[in-house]
């Protein structure tokens, strides 16, 4: 007998945990009902997606949105508006925000926020801090939390937790796996000499490698001593690649597209602070080193670091300019452009970006195109060439580092839990976004 579907994505190359090939997926309720020949079925709409790849959606594990208290940079709508332009379907939002996410009830006020605001799923980082260690066995567990998330290097905000008493007594009372941004303060402290007015090119040499390094290796030392789960955010080095996979029972590793992409001295001298980052883009022996790591399976997934900053703080002088860029729309199209490249596969891209976030965090229903799970897909243009813009970028920043860079591969479009999000450049259906879960804390 036909089935009926509220939709039918047809004749698309679904690329899933069993390879490549040709099938509709039909979905109903928000999700997937059917995979295989659709032809004698009918939905309330079917999308022609011959030539097109359908991929399980999106999952960016790493995005700064600014709400609350930075919303002049960014804010939860419209840092979800420009993910799901660029083929997201799901983010992880960190928590250096004003007021921080350190507490539930900051955690709450901010799924509420996002709660049919966002156009995409969402799950938010709640900040470790020294006052709230003894709490994080019930704050990763909440409901909407992606888990704790630690600075061991101040960036934007003043969450740190820079000291070993401090990480072990985080790390004593997690269960979930745990996220952290590398850098030793005590380092940063001592060679802010080493930063040269005017000169963005001098911030590697202040956050050299050897800070990454060092404070990499006391985390490792200290997840070793406690048996705790550690996630460590948007390696650059080398060195820590090679250290890294030696923990691999312990650790987890991210990646971003801009260290995969950009290197010094080229980018400082394009872009200048507007390829400022924490921890910083680096040269061509470390970028060579992170595609190692991910050819080795090292790198396990990748993260965009979304971190918007308006133009009239990036065009201060350095180093009285803030670090972070845009990211989340470019990560599709740039990552895309990098299979075409044969810098990857599309399976490895996909592993990286839904079956490994799935796999890493323990989502719920998402990260793969399987009957039951939800109806997230990113459909994507495999032969399109297009030229990223700051016209195209929808963060309320309006700049990418990528402006003028003409890529192949693009995001055609974007469906979160069967509702078709973006189709083609155009944003499609009104926001209805919600948390995100979790099978460890499916309780809540």
């Amino acid at each position: 007998m036909p089935q009926t579907f509220d939709l039918i994505l047809k004749g698309g190359v679904v690329v899933n945990h069993d390879g490549r090939a040709e099938r509709d997926v039909g979905v109903r309720g928000g999700t997937i009902a059917a995979i295989g020949d659709l032809s004698r079925s009918s939905a309330a709409r079917e999308v022609d997606c011959k030539g097109l790849h359908i991929l399980p959606g999106v999952i960016d594990t790493q995005v700064h949105f600014r709400e609350p208290g930075l919303d002049h940079k960014e804010d939860l709508e419209s840092g979800s508006r420009s993910a799901v332009m660029g083929g997201v379907t799901a983010v992880f939002e960190m928590p250096n925000t004003d007021p921080q996410t350190t507490t539930p009830e900051a955690l709450a006020d901010k799924i509420g926020r996002g709660h049919h605001r966002m156009h995409c799923d969402f799950a938010f980082w709640v900040g470790g801090t020294h006052e709230n260690a003894k709490d994080v066995a019930d704050l990763e567990r909440l409901p909407g939390a992606a888990g704790i998330k630690v600075f061991m290097g101040s960036s934007t905000g003043s969450l740190l937790v820079e000291d070993d008493e401090g990480i072990a007594a985080i790390l004593r009372r997690t269960r979930r796996r745990a996220a952290f941004h590398s850098e030793d303060e005590a380092m940063l402290r001592a060679r802010k000499d080493l930063r040269v007015e005017g000169d963005p090119r001098s911030h590697p040499v202040w956050r050299s490698a050897e800070v990454a390094l060092t404070c990499t290796k006391r985390l490792v030392r200290i997840a070793q001593e406690t048996g705790a789960r550690i996630h460590v955010l948007h390696v650059t080095t080398a060195e820590e690649m090679a250290l890294l996979k030696e923990h691999k029972n312990l650790v987890s590793v991210e990646v971003t597209p801009h260290h995969l992409t950009l290197v010094a001295p080229d980018a400082y001298e394009r872009l200048g602070t507007y390829v400022q980052m924490n921890p910083p883009v680096r040269d061509e022996i470390h970028r060579a080193a992170l595609w190692q790591g991910l050819d080795e399976g090292i790198a396990d997934i990748l993260g965009s670091d979304h971190a918007p900053h308006t133009r009239a703080e990036k065009d201060k002088v350095y180093p009285n300019t803030p670090s972070g860029m845009t990211g989340v729309q470019t990560l599709v199209p740039i990552m895309l452009d990098h299979v075409n490249a044969s810098r990857m596969t599309l399976e490895r891209f996909v592993d990286m970006t839904s079956a490994g976030p799935k796999r890493l965090f323990g989502i719920a229903r998402k990260g793969r195109i399987a009957v039951g799970y939800d109806a997230d897909f990113t459909v994507v243009d495999l032969k399109r060439r297009e030229t990223i813009t700051n016209d195209w970028i929808a963060s309320k920043c309006g700049w990418t580092p990528y402006d003028g860079v003409t890529v192949t591969g693009w995001p055609m479009g974007t469906v979160v839990r069967g509702n078709v999000v973006m189709w083609d450049g155009s944003l499609e259906t009104p926001a209805q976004g919600e948390a995100v879960r979790f099978e460890e804390t499916l309780s809540g």
